[in-house]
């Protein structure tokens, strides 16, 4: 007999101002189940999340936990009927300490409701260790990384008797230990008949982890599959209506010369840094969470500075002191988290598309609207960048799209160099192969593009080299056909057995 769902939705519609989110849907999560929502960016995922977090009413529909009918008010409301959301941007706050994080608003008290502090720190600690992290539970959170922070969040969930847990994107901003600690975790909390509802765009990880599968497309239910008795190629094709037979773009195999040459730079993060990076290749930059990928990618544009070292471009020492030097050098920077440091939310298509040329586009004193309009219409032409508007709000576009608006503000300047860091995180497969085809087809032109990703698959698909990283320091550079998920893997772990000349011979790739 089929157990009764934990949660369930029943022909759930909302609409929002000129979209209809979710057409009728319907979606069921048993006990003891982790169940993938997947879906391009758009599909509807996050509003039916949303629904269930109490965030957003549904205009049509019902929800019910185990069997009866709900209507959460709100996130509290939500939690107090044991369904907590993890999202993507964790609602945290990274000045109180982790016990006071885990415990926000559910603090053992005393009679005159005075806190028991030592019960919390107890209590914290031990929450914890159920996840294998051996933290203070007195330290402030920002002591601690995105990986650890994300484990307190679920922690928090758990302490409150939680019956459905929703993840968003949970592996976004963690690498390829925190991926595998956080999926012992969940697998142990499914034994425990634990209800999980599992938001991702990465493929690998849904067959690795669930059990069921969903899919949604433009606010409809697709379908749901046993995992077992599927497969990607299937789930791609409900997922995008089409075929992606070239999710990595064919490499050419051009002719390149070299444009950056790092000398034993170092900075705050990393140290010892030599490598080149050629016109006309992608050179992919791998490392577990902490390697200093980010670190060194900030130096290159100036938004940090190096402390030692030298760096040279098209063979010229260069001082990059500040973002403004780097971009008058044909430097460009797509950072990891483009809503906080890439793009302005609250400003529209059009002015974000403009931002990094402003005095191209203006006159002797004013801006020029219409050489704005131009590029904004030339950059959703050629990025095909969905859009109600020119002056739509970035806020109010996909994650896909958003990526491409950032992408677009940057390709604007005809860059020499391009460093991506993630530039596919949080983005749904259709999106990805996009992003990829731009990346390349920048390489292809001349532009030297250095591409930062803690995705395996993504770096072997998509390099021409792979340089790795591992504690701030270059362990090697490997030409992408010598290299395999082992070696590239072994050394970022610190497991390889062999050493590997990061200045020339088979380390450079040449």
């Amino acid at each position: 007999m089929r157990a009764t769902p934990v949660i369930e939705a029943r022909g759930i519609t909302k609409e929002f101002p000129g979209t209809l989110a979710l057409d009728r849907v319907d979606f069921q999560l048993l006990p003891g189940e982790i169940h993938a929502l997947v879906g391009e960016n758009g599909a509807g995922k996050s509003t039916l999340m949303l629904i269930m977090a109490g965030v957003h009413h549904p205009d049509a529909g019902e929800l019910l936990l185990y069997g009866r009918p709900i209507k959460p008010r709100d996130p509290h409301h939500a939690q107090q009927l044991g369904i907590s959301t993890v999202f993507q941007d964790l609602a945290l706050a990274p000045n109180m300490s982790v016990a006071e994080n885990v415990f926000t608003n559910t603090q053992p008290t005393r009679s005159l409701g005075f806190i028991k502090y030592q019960e919390m720190y107890d209590a914290a600690r031990s929450a914890l260790a159920t996840f294998g992290v051996d933290i203070n539970p007195r330290a402030p959170l920002r002591n601690y990384n995105v990986a650890v922070q994300q484990i307190v969040e679920i922690a928090r969930a758990i302490t409150r008797q939680v019956r459905v847990l929703i993840l968003d994107e949970p592996t976004s901003a963690i690498g390829e230990r925190e991926t595998e600690r956080l999926f012992h975790v969940l697998r142990m909390l499914r034994q425990r008949g634990i209800g999980i509802i599992y938001v991702s765009h990465k493929l690998n990880e849904v067959f690795a982890l669930a059990d069921r599968i969903t899919v949604l497309k433009d606010g409809k239910l697709v379908g749901t599959l046993a995992t077992k008795e599927t497969n990607p190629d299937e789930v791609v094709r409900m997922m995008v209506g089409r075929e992606l037979s070239h999710l990595f773009p064919n490499r050419d195999g051009g002719k390149r010369t070299p444009f950056l040459e790092l000398r034993s730079l170092s900075g705050v993060g990393f140290r010892d840094v030599s490598l080149t990076a050629y016109s006309g290749e992608v050179l992919g930059l791998f490392g577990l969470t902490g390697a200093g990928r980010t670190e060194l990618a900030r130096a290159l544009f100036g938004a940090e500075p190096a402390t030692g070292g030298e760096i040279l471009l098209e063979g010229r020492p260069i001082r990059i002191t500040n973002p403004a030097k780097a971009m008058a050098a044909g430097i460009a920077y797509i950072p990891e988290d483009r809503k906080r440091d890439g793009l302005f939310l609250e400003m529209s298509l059009r002015q974000n598309v403009a931002a990094a040329c402003l005095k191209a586009l203006s006159g002797a004193v004013f801006m020029r609207p219409e050489r704005e309009e131009a590029l904004a219409r030339q950059a959703i032409g050629m990025l095909q960048i969905k859009a109600s508007s020119l002056g739509q709000r970035v806020a109010r576009l996909s994650g896909g799209n958003q990526q491409k608006v950032l992408f677009a503000k940057w390709l604007a300047r005809q860059p020499k160099l391009l460093i991506a860091d993630e530039p596919t995180r949080g983005i749904d497969v259709g999106s990805k192969a996009e992003v990829h085809a731009l990346l390349r087809k920048l390489a292809n032109e001349g532009a030297a593009v250095i591409m930062i990703s803690s995705e395996l698959p993504e770096v072997l698909g998509m390099s021409d080299r792979i340089a790795v990283m591992r504690e701030g320091r270059l362990i090697g550079i490997f030409p992408r056909d010598e290299a395999t998920d082992e070696l590239i893997a072994s050394h970022a772990l610190g497991t390889a057995t062999n050493s590997v000349d990061t200045k020339g011979g088979s380390g450079d790739g040449r």
